[in-house]
């Protein structure tokens, strides 16, 4: 029997290691790892259910507190929706606090061509009439026309039209004369150009350049039409023929209506067709002063708009440019009044003034604007725009636009302190709106009765009954015509607290009227209504107003909930956890019983006991 019983016990220990049991002690357990611990799998009774539903049961007792979660976040959304509303009021308040805003004023002019008009807060009120004699212009040198060389110096059979100084450059194509294409190249000469011309048209019509008039022109027995919708080629246009400038009867002619030559300013100082060369100190610098500034230039890297955009974007105050339309070059004073421009070359630095014509041009000296005001004596701006200064009206702005005779009118800008008004009255009742649409208790077709977020809300009742006191009451301290909203033509509506303007003629009178009134008003810094209203808002939305502590209240009493379902789930997890342990134990035992059982079923039927 010995031997028997260790063969027996042997072949138990290695049939319970191989099913994860265990034996210690003469007893068998599970191990860690052994799916004989999930949910039935020996026992057959679904425990893990069992310990969900006890979870959720014992759960259940959160459901309260976030409903209450749930109650108090809509509260303090409403809140801050309350405080929101309370804050553009501060804004509005801002604006008819500020004693300045009452001296807004309005100016306005009788011809807007004549001139336009701006008055800053406490202009000088009244009417103004402008006569205005004379405006202000800049100064201005024109140099000497045709500084360029002309288009083809030495002959119409030498000038390739591509490469020729045209003002606007020839493009290859077609263009139609009598109705005839004759169609060029950019490779072409000027004199190529002429016979096409003639070839296309039968010799009906000739071309010729004059290299006096630096033109050219196109001659038949009978009128010339020039052009097509469907020409390709502009040569017409850079020659500045046109078929309005047509002359003759016998013979006629069409002629280029101005010489063709042509500065290219940006080409190299080398290559820009003046008719004279730009000349450096011998190292290939130069320089030159516009109003006594300096301006430098390379002869060998600078074309001449570069040298001109040195001068426009210099200290010397002028702007530099090319008139291709006369061939000549232009300084012009970037400020207006009486004053020149002066340019000179600067000795053994070159001759940029000359060869450009401008040391030769012709100065335009600026002019001052000269007006009188209500007929009084001459006065003198250097602009075309009045300042108070010079006009001596205060806070006035006048700008001229051509001369004549224009009324201003300076009037206070009541307008604009109505319509501030006006938005805090929208602005008022925009927070009263708020407030008491969280109040309404409705009810649906059922009869189902719901409260709004603060229904019965003590904070939120006295908050608005406080704006509307802070808003209506008289001001005591006041003595004039206007001591409270109703004398601006404004009443309350007691149900809803909201204000309106009944009477916006008592509003207007009050304003064209008795303006000081109304601003004492409003900006007494004792007794002024917007002190009252500002006091009663820092009270309410201050840092340590009526809202920021109710708010405070509400999200305390959030966190304490959002704590006592921590607690809770806590808890749970810990009851949850023993559960488990506890039906593990079971399902242990369960299945060592199982699986003894087993084995000693195996070793009858086998015969092994």
């Amino acid at each position: 029997m010995s031997s028997v019983s260790s063969t027996s016990s042997s072949s138990l220990g290695s049939f319970l290691s191989s099913t994860g049991l265990t034996s210690v002690g003469g007893a068998s357990t599970i191990t860690g790892n052994s799916s004989l611990a999930l949910s039935g799998l020996a026992s057959g009774f679904d425990w893990q259910s069992v310990v969900t539903e006890l979870a959720n049961a014992e759960r259940n007792s959160e459901t309260p507190w976030k409903t209450q979660q749930t109650t108090i976040n809509s509260q303090i959304s409403s809140y801050n929706t309350i405080n929101s509303a309370f804050t553009t009021l501060q804004t509005d308040i801002q604006t008819l606090q500020d004693p300045t805003f009452y001296q807004s004023t309005l100016a306005n002019t009788s011809d807007s061509t004549l001139a336009s008009a701006s008055a800053d807060p406490g202009a000088t009120l009244g009417s103004f009439t402008f006569n205005i004699s004379q405006m202000a212009t800049a100064a201005q040198i024109n140099g000497a026309a045709n500084v360029g060389k002309v288009l083809a110096p030495t002959g119409a059979a030498n000038a390739v039209i591509g490469a020729a100084p045209f003002a606007t450059p020839v493009t290859a194509g077609t263009f139609t004369i009598n109705g005839a294409q004759v169609t060029v190249a950019t490779t072409d000469t000027l004199q190529d150009v002429f016979d096409k011309i003639a070839a296309a048209t039968n010799n009906t019509v000739t071309a010729s350049y004059n290299s006096t008039s630096d033109t050219i022109s196109l001659s038949s027995s009978s009128s010339i039409v020039l052009g097509s919708a469907t020409d390709t080629s502009n040569f017409l246009q850079s020659s500045l023929l046109f078929n309005s400038n047509e002359t003759g009867t016998t013979t006629h002619t069409i002629t280029s209506s101005l010489a063709l030559g042509h500065v290219q300013v940006t080409a190299s100082l080398a290559n820009a067709n003046l008719a004279t060369a730009i000349q450096d100190d011998g190292t290939g610098n130069g320089a030159f002063t516009v109003n006594g500034v300096t301006i430098n230039y390379n002869a060998s890297t600078d074309n001449v708009q570069n040298i001109l955009d040195r001068i426009t974007n210099s200290a010397a105050g002028v702007t530099a440019s090319y008139d291709s339309l006369n061939n000549r070059f232009v300084l012009t004073d970037k400020a207006t009044g009486d004053v020149g421009i002066s340019i000179q070359d600067v000795a053994g630095k070159g001759n940029f003034a000359a060869a450009t014509g401008l040391a030769t041009g012709t100065l335009q000296r600026g002019q001052d604007l000269l007006y009188t005001v209500n007929g009084g004596p001459q006065l003198v701006s250097s602009s075309n725009s009045i300042t108070s200064t010079s006009s001596s009206i205060s806070g006035l702005s006048v700008t001229a636009l051509k001369t004549g005779s224009v009324t201003v009118n300076v009037s206070s800008d009541t307008s604009k302190i109505s319509s501030a008004i006006q938005q805090f009255i929208t602005d008022y009742n925009n927070a009263q709106t708020d407030i008491s649409a969280q109040q309404i208790v409705s009810t649906d077709s059922s009869g189902k009765v719901t409260p709004g977020t603060l229904t019965g809300d003590l904070t939120a009742s006295n908050i608005a009954s406080g704006l509307r006191s802070a808003v209506f009451s008289a001001l005591p301290g006041l003595s004039g015509a206007v001591n409270m909203l109703s004398d601006l033509g404004i009443q309350t509506n007691g149900q809803d607290n909201t204000l309106k303007l009944t009477d916006s003629t008592a509003l207007t009178n009050a304003l064209t009227n008795n303006l000081t009134g109304v601003k004492t008003f409003f900006t007494d810094p004792t007794n002024g209504w917007t002190k009252q209203v500002t006091n009663y808002l820092n009270n309410t939305i201050g840092d340590n107003g009526t809202i920021p502590n109710h708010l405070a209240s509400l999200n305390q009493q959030v966190n304490n909930l959002s704590t006592q379902i921590a607690n809770m789930e806590t808890k749970i997890t810990s009851d949850s956890a023993h559960w488990t342990s506890e039906f593990q134990a079971m399902e242990q035992a369960e299945a060592q019983t199982n699986q003894e059982l087993t084995y000693l079923n195996q070793q009858i039927n086998a015969g092994g006991l």
